[in-house]
């Protein structure tokens, strides 16, 4: 254990006082870890589309004073009561969802979707005793997603820490702990695309072009990138898409457009819009008899997907995905691998660089809609 270990630990992070206000660089108080808990040093955090999405308290209860963050890399400083698979000076990837290993979905081979550890927005304490970890002033500030990253030094519960190579740079490695994973994962492990196969990506985000660049793995002949800025469209090509549509410029649906195209529709399709319209559009341009569908974009609350039954009975398949069907402990180790043997290409993800102390030049560049992720480098 580092000499640090069972003590409180003051350290610098970006609090979010409240909704859509610019963070606050504070020094803050972070509690040694509990039973299943570990404290991690974070040493390159990037920022995802969803801290943007809830720092603004859109659609959710707002819960602040905050510390986002979700996408980072960082060292294991200490370990809690029952922990046995990590120690300190391990290198890991914090992930906003987790792995028990023990409940129904741990142990299906076929789900991610662990029972204690899944997701949880709303959640702004730890699981063991519903308290925070992190304090100003002896008054509490909520942690997101379990990680909360934008914080020298935080608490996770050790389901949701990831043991990688120590050969590989965190500052490249850190973003599969979200977006990319999630779109490659889609096209990988669900759409499972086969070589010359065509693929149709809808939306050409971060999300979209990791979809994009499973089907380049997969070995796809051609991958259609369908977005509504034509701006995304050169920087695309990087990651293998072929062809682009902007259903702005036809008077048709798009899904018509692309049926048109490839001859009856495409083989798959992933969806990374959160669109509704995009996600039925992504269902009706598949081929019949063997097409397949993945929606991965997260839809407003009230959103109803519509389409004609005979779009089913016609044999094609529509399917769902969370983090890329990747179960985070057992699977994500792998997909560092492919980076580390030179198979993904990840630094073309990285498009801008801040030191920590400049954290809100990370999310004016999200809200541009500039770039697709920006490393943020603690600096300790």
């Amino acid at each position: 254990m580092m000499n640090t270990a069972g003590q409180v630990i003051r350290c610098k992070a970006a609090v979010a006082w409240e909704a859509g206000k610019p963070l606050v660089i504070e020094e803050v108080d972070v509690a040694p870890p509990q039973k299943h808990e570990v404290r991690l040093k974070i040493l390159f955090t990037s920022l995802c589309h969803t801290d943007v999405y809830f720092w603004e308290a859109k659609g959710q209860t707002p819960l602040f004073p905050r510390i986002f963050g979700h996408e980072a890399g960082g060292i294991v400083e200490s370990v809690g009561e029952g922990v046995t698979d990590l120690q300190p000076g391990d290198h890991v990837l914090p992930v906003f969802t987790g792995e028990c290993q023990q409940c129904r979905h741990c142990k299906s081979s076929e789900s991610n979707m662990c029972e204690l550890l899944r997701i949880n927005t709303d959640r702004g304490v730890m699981i063991s005793d519903g308290q925070t970890r992190f304090s100003k002033d002896g008054k509490p500030i909520y942690h997101f997603v379990g990680t909360s990253t934008f914080s020298e030094y935080t608490v996770a519960h050790s389901g949701c820490v990831t043991k990688i190579d120590p050969q590989a740079p965190l500052d490249k490695v850190c973003v599969l702990s979200c977006g990319i994973s999630t779109g490659l994962g889609a096209t990988l492990n669900v759409a499972k695309p086969t070589r010359g196969s065509t693929v149709a990506i809808f939306g050409l985000g971060a999300v979209g072009l990791a979809a994009a660049e499973g089907a380049r793995l997969a070995g796809a002949s051609r991958i259609i990138g369908i977005d509504l800025n034509p701006s995304r469209f050169n920087d695309a090509k990087k990651f293998g898409v072929t062809e682009f549509v902007n259903p702005k410029d036809h008077d048709k649906p798009v899904q018509e457009v692309i049926a048109e195209m490839t001859d009856g529709g495409v083989d798959r399709s992933v969806e990374c819009t959160g669109n509704v319209n995009a996600m039925i559009s992504a269902f009706e341009c598949v081929h019949d008899g063997w097409g397949v569908a993945v929606l991965v974009g997260v839809p407003n609350k009230d959103d109803a997907f519509k389409t004609h039954p005979m779009n089913l009975l016609n044999e094609r398949t529509l399917k769902g995905t969370f983090f890329g069907n990747y179960k985070p402990k057992t699977d994500l180790p792998s997909v560092v691998d492919k980076y580390m043997n030179k198979e993904l290409e990840l630094e073309k993800f990285i498009t801008h660089q801040v030191p920590f102390s400049e954290i809100n030049k990370a999310f004016d560049i999200m809200l541009k809609g500039e770039g697709l992720r920006c490393m943020i480098t603690m600096g300790h």
